[in-house]
């Protein structure tokens, strides 16, 4: 009987990932293929969909992929090497049944991985567990012979990226795809694009020579910024090393926060769908929140993840959904995934009906005070044992907190959250406040709140 068990540390909450012949290795490209074909025999879908990032591993990878998923009888479309929006485009536009990314997305060179996803389900959790079983069990179905087809889905993007574009003015914009696979697509697309376009880090690189590719993380903003500054760029844009997570910053070199981003873009929306549901993470900031309440749109928090985003988004007919690690999902003209490119259009599309600045357009919204990300080292068992150690203890006192996602515990100086990350044995946690006092004083009562959990916090 032929069977596979995978690494358990490779089978993450949204998707498969870790470092290329350690943890992740061929075998496991063949006997995902195999077990991916199964699931789809199981819900009676026929084909997927196969687009790879520009890691060196990701060809090899393909190749082993395709071979398992063929040896089931399954149809497979190749695209080649594609950002992860243009699968996710390809899926949806040709009504595939499925899709199956091959990325690392902002990880190091060394790592890859597999997003999957069915025409009306994302693969997440348990999905991915139930999948790996196949696998070690060896369920597979019986062994068939599938079809190939290489098919190009770029110029059909394009098209829809440029018949999106609305630019009313001449805007002068940098562009850093961080050497990652949206680098050819915003090549070609900037040069269609109304206004002055300057780009770095465009050449599709898997070693990510020039920064890593993580747009939300300053020091790989360096170069962006000092562009955006040498040709006095009204802002620019930075992308992840699959071209799903979006970074901003404004005319003055300072980043802009994706949840700030979202409440910028939700004015869109809105205007043309008002009083519509708009998902944000549960790290996101009050003052997003207040301020698509302003614009009369009804904003909800959700868990983080933008598997579990997108899941809810078609559960309750969200037209907007986006969270703080730059992934970004329109609903209102486009399919509701997370599409970094695409969300630069609708950026440039609303910054052309401004007569202000990036930088004054953000300082018009609330003032807030909050800390970074904070990440504090934890373990598997342990990170589980304090969030539910705290809603105990806030329980008890009689506290009211937002349970979705860990726990979101508001003060009437600001509020903290504590939540288990679902890839990293780490503790998340982030504070806010309308004052630097008062953001003292939210931070003092989370340290006050782990300490009853018996949970020694390193400074912050």
């Amino acid at each position: 009987m032929e069977n596979h068990t995978f690494n358990k540390t490779i089978l993450r909450a949204y998707d498969i990932r870790g470092i290329f012949e350690k943890d992740l290795n061929l075998i496991d490209a063949l006997f995902l293929g195999k077990s991916f074909a199964t699931l789809l025999k199981k819900k009676k879908l026929k084909n997927v969909v196969i687009g790879y990032d520009g890691r060196i591993s990701s060809l090899k990878i393909e190749k082993e992929l395709v071979r398992g998923l063929l040896s089931k009888g399954i149809k497979v479309y190749k695209i080649g090497l594609v950002p992860t929006p243009l699968l996710y485009f390809s899926m949806y536009s040709r009504k595939l049944d499925s899709g199956i990314m091959i990325t690392g997305s902002h990880n190091p060179p060394s790592y890859n991985g597999f997003k999957m996803l069915l025409k009306n389900k994302n693969i997440v959790g348990k999905d991915i567990l139930d999948i790996a079983k196949i696998s070690s069990k060896g369920e597979f179905c019986k062994n068939k012979k599938g079809k190939v087809k290489k098919i190009s889905m770029m110029n059909k993007y394009l098209l829809f990226l440029i018949n999106s574009a609305n630019i009313k003015k001449n805007v002068k914009v940098a562009w850093d795809p961080g050497n990652g696979s949206s680098g050819k697509i915003i090549s070609y697309l900037t040069k269609k694009l109304n206004g002055k376009h300057y780009l770095i880090n465009e050449k599709i690189d898997g070693t990510f020579p020039a920064h890593h590719p993580d747009p939300t993380v300053l020091k790989n903003l360096k170069q962006l910024i000092n562009l955006v500054k040498k040709k006095k760029c009204d802002f620019g844009f930075a992308f992840d090393g699959d071209g799903d997570r979006l970074g901003v910053v404004d005319d003055k070199g300072k980043i802009i926060f994706a949840d700030k981003i979202v409440a910028f873009l939700a004015k869109d929306v809105l205007l043309g769908k008002p009083n519509s549901k708009i998902i944000l993470d549960i790290k996101s900031s009050q003052i997003v929140f207040n301020e698509i309440k302003k614009l009369k749109g009804r904003p909800i928090f959700w868990k983080t993840g933008h598997s579990l985003i997108k899941e809810k988004m078609k559960e309750i007919k969200a037209t907007f959904a986006g969270e703080m690690s730059g992934h970004i999902f329109f609903a209102d003209k486009y399919y509701g995934f997370d599409d970094a490119i695409y969300a630069s259009i609708r950026f440039l599309n609303l910054f052309s009906n401004s007569n202000k600045s990036l930088s004054k357009i953000f300082n018009n919204m609330e003032k807030s005070f909050n800390t970074p990300e904070l990440r504090f080292n934890s373990t598997e068992t342990e990170k589980f044992m304090i969030v539910k150690k705290l809603k105990k203890i806030l329980k008890k006192e009689k506290k009211k907190f937002i349970a979705i996602d860990g726990v979101r515990y508001s003060t009437k100086e600001g509020w903290w959250l504590v939540r288990a990350s679902n890839t990293q044995n780490i503790i998340v946690a982030r504070c806010e406040a309308y004052s630097k006092e008062n953001l003292n004083k939210v931070k003092l009562n989370l340290r006050k709140n782990l300490k009853k959990c018996c949970f020694e916090v390193p400074k912050f």
